[in-house]
């Protein structure tokens, strides 16, 4: 396990939602109790922090901020709902490393919960309940109405010494959990929750961050279930601040898009991410890394093992031609380096394609390596621009992998 990172603390301090007006009744929005609380939690500044409780009930608000040194704590059936007041919303700035918003140009609205250069921050419960209520956002994508990128449900920015546990997240308006430019963040026991078609929601996305642990959690969505990221072509270059020291371990999930992935916005650089005991069900694409010509960046040291797949349409794919630009000013000769990919004791049911690995003519992928990789159901490798080596691959590996097989 690598939740040692961070460890559960247990608050002496504990106030109530309650205690600032809160109704948990479904209908009573609890913006202010929410913000005077946590706003009490900042200025009172109790040594060894406070709680926040959120008892039984429906507790309907507007986005919020966290702040330092606090326990926000859902009760077993406590749900946090977020209201469908969209024209309401805050906005903010877009992040330095993306340029823009994800989505849209300009700002973006910010997540339902917030956090902003904060530290020893813990997110947990009695597998309480975060709703982003997502469906009104999902549907102004789909009409073409959005003016701003979509909230994620939960996002922290420039924060370290995070843990977020045994909470169930569902419903986002865009991605669930979105720890950018942080270190030390520890998420584990977590059950996250979106239709199959709801678009972009993807589970957890560590985003220029390092030291970061994604342990034991279940999730299905309707986009990657983890994605490692770090800032968007000729923005995440200037910004330069790559994601390292990724662990993810014990994750089950579905996905109409895929179970582990790498990119495909990866121009600060990814390294060292370690992935193993993952099952991936009903899903598009079991492995993919994923970056495209602009987008810069160097992906290597990445490590996935243990994966077992059933129903799966590809079964690893890694691709240098994947993923929008944000405006025209990116650098088309700004190539990614991918290298040093190891994907090992793989056992796939049901998977339609292998998979297909596509490197970059002028840049290609090194050192690929494939080890006991089993693949049962349907259609061989497809591969060029790549380089490495393959040891005990069911169906027969790429030629441009140096290949034994049993």
């Amino acid at each position: 396990t690598c939740s040692g990172t961070v460890r559960m603390k247990n608050r002496r301090n504990v106030i109530s939602i309650t205690d600032f007006g809160g109704v948990g009744d479904g209908r009573t929005l609890n913006t202010k109790a929410f913000r005077a609380a946590i706003y009490w939690i900042q200025h009172l500044n109790r040594k060894g922090g406070t709680l926040l409780y959120i008892p039984n009930g429906v507790w309907l608000t507007e986005s919020f901020n966290l702040t330092s040194h606090m326990t926000l704590f859902l009760a077993k059936d406590a749900v946090l709902k977020a209201t469908q007041d969209t024209d309401n919303w805050p906005l903010i700035s877009p992040l330095p490393s993306y340029g823009r918003g994800r989505e849209r140009p300009g700002g973006r609205y910010i997540s339902f919960i917030h956090g902003d250069g904060i530290r020893d921050v813990i997110i947990t419960g009695e597998n309480g309940t975060i709703d982003g209520q997502g469906d009104v956002w999902w549907n102004m994508w789909r009409q073409g109405t959005l003016k701003f990128t979509r909230p994620n449900l939960l996002e922290l920015v420039n924060s370290k010494d995070i843990l977020i546990s045994n909470v169930i997240l569902k419903n986002s308006p865009f991605w669930n959990i979105h720890p950018v430019y942080c270190s030390n963040v520890v998420m584990r026991f977590l059950t996250i929750l979106a239709p199959y078609d709801s678009p972009n929601t993807d589970g957890i996305d560590p985003d220029s961050s390092s030291d970061v642990c994604i342990e034991d959690s279940y999730i299905a969505t309707g986009d990657d279930l983890v994605a490692v990221k770090s800032g968007w072509d000729e923005y995440g270059i200037a910004f330069g601040r790559p994601s390292f020291g990724i662990t993810i371990r014990r994750i089950t999930g579905s996905t109409p898009f895929a179970g582990i992935a790498i990119g495909s916005e990866a121009s600060g650089g990814v390294e060292n991410v370690y992935a193993e005991h993952i099952n991936i069900l009903n899903s598009g694409i079991g492995i993919h890394i994923k970056t495209n010509t602009g987008r810069g960046g160097t992906i290597k040291n990445i490590t996935v093992s243990d994966v077992y797949m059933d129903k799966v349409r590809k079964g690893i794919k890694i691709s240098g031609n994947v993923g929008d630009h944000p405006d025209n000013g990116y650098n088309p000769n700004a190539l990614p380096i991918v290298d040093g990919i190891t994907i090992k004791d793989v056992w796939g049911m049901n998977v339609e394609q292998a998979g297909s690995m596509q490197g970059i003519k002028n840049s290609p992928f090194t050192r690929i390596c494939l080890s006991n990789v089993k693949l049962f159901g349907g259609m061989m490798w497809q591969c060029g621009d790549i380089s490495g080596a393959a040891l005990q691959v069911k169906p027969s590996p790429c030629s441009e992998l140096i290949s034994s097989h049993a």
